[in-house]
């Protein structure tokens, strides 16, 4: 039996975003566990009628609207960062760290208690009205540098996200991003088309989110209570870009610093990174980091890669409760118990 460490590892929380949904996500713990249940119900509920929608499509085997396009994947990864957020609470898990990952940002942002829920769906709903009108385009994943892409690079081809050395993501509008593709591909290039519909972190983006910005009017943001390292600033936000609406605002145009916000984390000291939302895409990434390989942090992903019944996820849960527990942090017996 392994012993249970004298000083735990602190917890982080990994939030993902836009790219990390899939179908029939995290449904096995929907009206099963009871506190994913009630989160997930409220995010939902307050996006009103649309977040019926949401749930409906969901939950269906042919959803009416396609879960790639924005107005799916946001709200639904969201809801399900959040629920499973509030899950580890429940179990009496208390986070020493945030990072999210693109729209995972927002859901660290009310965890960490810059604002209240209310708004911060409120906001999300402006924002994903105002990306669903902007020009249709994608992101693709590239196995590259970030020197060895800059020949196909424009000024709407950027680099939307670095997610480690040789792993990232260029992002903007279509054709152009087709072009890029067909170059990466001729050049022998590894690259793949990642699952969204519009060029998220690329300048496309950004008259959409400059309209958003009205929206931020009376809404009373705070410094983190917990501290939240970001995924735009590759640090932990300070006190000044937590209170500016513009920084938020902002985030769906501006590049995603993944990597280099894992290594600040990191460089704070060990801890046992979990991954709260759908599939294991940040979990890949940080079992890469050297502080996680050398096995000073470590990684525990709360869903699997690709459930393929609705009991596999339940499963999944409590066998990440129970490393967690191993690790020397007090998760709640009720939680525990057998399926």
């Amino acid at each position: 039996m392994t012993a249970t460490p004298a000083r735990p590892r602190p917890v982080a929380l990994l939030l993902p975003g836009q790219g990390a949904q899939h179908a029939r996500m995290a449904h096995g713990l929907y009206r099963t566990v009871p506190a994913f249940t009630d989160a997930l119900d409220e995010v939902l509920d307050l996006l009103g009628p649309d977040g019926a929608a949401v749930r409906t499509d969901w939950l269906a085997e042919q959803p009416a609207v396609p879960l790639d396009d924005v107005r799916r994947a946001q709200p639904l990864l969201f809801a399900i960062d959040y629920a499973l957020a509030r899950t580890l609470h429940a179990w009496g898990v208390r986070p020493a760290a945030i990072l999210g990952h693109s729209v995972g940002e927002a859901v660290g942002a009310v965890l960490a208690g810059v604002l209240p829920l209310a708004d911060a769906v409120r906001l999300l709903a402006e924002r994903i009205e105002a990306i669903a009108d902007a020009p249709p385009g994608g992101m693709l994943a590239v196995a590259a540098t970030a020197e060895a892409v800059i020949p196909y690079l424009t000024e709407q081809v950027v680099i939307g996200a670095i997610n480690g050395p040789q792993q990232l993501l260029l992002a903007g509008p279509d054709p152009d991003l087709a072009v890029a593709e067909a170059e990466l591909i001729a050049s022998g290039i590894t690259c793949m088309r990642a699952r969204a519909t519009s060029g998220f972190h690329s300048p496309s983006l950004r008259p959409a989110c400059r309209r958003t910005l009205a929206g931020y009017d009376g809404v009373e943001l705070r410094a983190p209570r917990t501290p939240l390292v970001s995924g735009y600033t590759a640090g932990e936000l300070s006190a000044g870009s937590a209170v500016d609406p513009g920084f938020w605002a902002m985030q769906p145009a501006e590049p995603v610093l993944f990597g280099p916000a894992l290594d600040a984390l990191l460089a704070r000291g060990p801890h046992l990174l979990v991954e709260a939302g759908p599939g294991q895409g940040l979990s890949a990434l940080a079992r890469r980091h050297p502080e996680v390989g050398g096995g000073r942090s470590a990684v525990v992903p709360l869903l699997g890669s690709r459930p393929r019944t609705p009991a596999d996820d339940l499963q999944n849960l409590l066998r990440a409760a129970r490393a967690i527990e191993a690790e020397g942090h007090p998760v709640s017996p009720y939680h525990l118990a057998p399926a």
